[in-house]
């Protein structure tokens, strides 16, 4: 099998016309979202459950800048094309659709999914993006395995086996 170099991402433009084209056909879209720094298994059930919810899943993932702005210097590990190359490997995951902003707002705007997916962390009354969620009726969809899986404690951990073989 030969590389043919990083996948080419769409623009929220060209989704939002895919999204249309699709719902216009009976289709149900959802979206998800996330950082996705330190593939675990905690994100793989999260992306299959929102896949599952209907007939194509596009994963909005932060950009380098929005981690930095979010989680700090030093943030975030993987550059935005491995972490997007990452995810489109995965069966569950149809498009990816990098964004810059904080929040989705935005991105739900223009797209206009059927479900909005969050993952176990969230309830559908502390998603940020509710209010949007409601004005647009999108439904909200709390997916994923409820166990706390987290990349910062995988990166605290490698942090400390780190620190723990400098003795």
């Amino acid at each position: 099998m030969s590389f043919d170099g990083p996948p080419q991402l769409p623009t929220r433009d060209e989704l939002a016309r895919e999204v249309a084209d699709l719902r216009a056909r009976g289709k149900r879209v959802v979206l998800g979202n996330g950082c996705f720094d330190l593939l675990h298994v905690g994100h793989l059930r999260y992306l299959q459950d929102a896949r599952s919810r209907g007939d194509l899943l596009i994963i909005a993932l932060n950009t380098d800048e929005s981690i930095r702005a979010l989680k700090g210097a030093g943030q975030p590990l993987v550059p935005l094309q491995e972490r997007a190359e990452l995810l489109l490997g995965l069966a569950c995951v149809d498009r990816v659709l990098p964004f810059d902003e904080l929040t989705l707002e935005e991105t739900l705007r223009a797209l206009r999914p059927d479900v909005h997916a969050k993952g176990p962390d969230y309830t559908p009354d502390t998603v940020p993006e509710a209010h949007v969620d409601r004005e647009l009726g999108i439904e909200i969809a709390i997916c994923g395995d409820p166990k706390d899986h987290s990349s910062t404690a995988l990166r605290d951990a490698l942090d400390a086996a780190r620190e723990g073989g400098r003795r």
